[in-house]
């Protein structure tokens, strides 16, 4: 133990970091996946800022494992998640975790994703990863159409290596901007969340400009 406590203390900050970043990375990544209350986005977009700084032109590759790992974390979560979604709908009496997603989908959205899965199919994956609070909802639709583990799968490796591109050049963008990286953290975090918030504010907006109408119309 000792020995290896040593080799440890013995490892140049930036070996360290990747030692313990990566595993976490993954670690935050997949969990995030399983239970959609963390934000995945916002730990990608840190760590990209963090591996922005650790990078040069002769090493780009922090940026590169920080891509591989956020993509195989989301990939392997997102396949964990469904295939446990699929024991529900072929239970009788369904599972917990069916019945999580269905309540994080609301009728009209779940709709508006079975909609489009009908005609657009792994678009609709790769796109309902991009959109904040888009995944779930079509995750849910799939699995009301039965549609296989492996097609399911097929899509979203293709979904889960455009959103750690996205978040990754998020954080690429802030780290970029400040010279110390948890300036970059912080704005790449803020942006992150603010993208995060958008869809909910224009929800809102939406609801309430259709409660004015039939107000109107009454």
């Amino acid at each position: 133990m000792s020995g290896v406590l040593a080799a440890v203390r013995d490892l140049p900050p930036e070996s360290t970091q990747q030692a313990v970043g990566y595993p976490s990375l993954f670690l935050l990544v997949a969990l995030g996946a399983l239970v959609p209350v963390v934000p995945t986005g916002a730990i990608v977009s840190s760590a990209a800022v963090v591996a922005l700084h650790q990078s040069s032109a002769e090493s780009p590759f922090p940026l590169l494992f920080v891509f591989l790992v956020a993509s195989a974390a989301a990939f392997l979560g997102d396949l964990a998640l469904y295939w446990l979604g699929q024991r529900g709908v072929r239970s009788r009496n369904g599972s917990r975790w069916l019945a999580a997603l269905r309540s994080r989908a609301t009728p009209d959205r779940l709709a508006h994703a079975q909609e489009r899965l009908d005609t657009h199919q792994v678009s609709v994956l790769v796109l309902s990863r991009l959109v904040p609070a888009g995944r779930i909802p079509v995750m849910l639709a799939c699995l009301l159409a039965r549609m296989p583990l492996r097609r399911f799968a097929r899509g979203d490796a293709a979904a889960c290596l455009a959103w750690a591109a996205t978040y990754q050049l998020i954080g690429v963008l802030g780290g970029s901007l400040f010279p110390e990286p948890w300036q970059g953290v912080v704005a790449a975090v803020g942006l992150t969340l603010l993208i995060s918030a958008v869809p909910a504010v224009w929800r809102r907006i939406r609801g309430d400009r259709s409660g004015e109408l039939r107000h109107e119309d009454a």
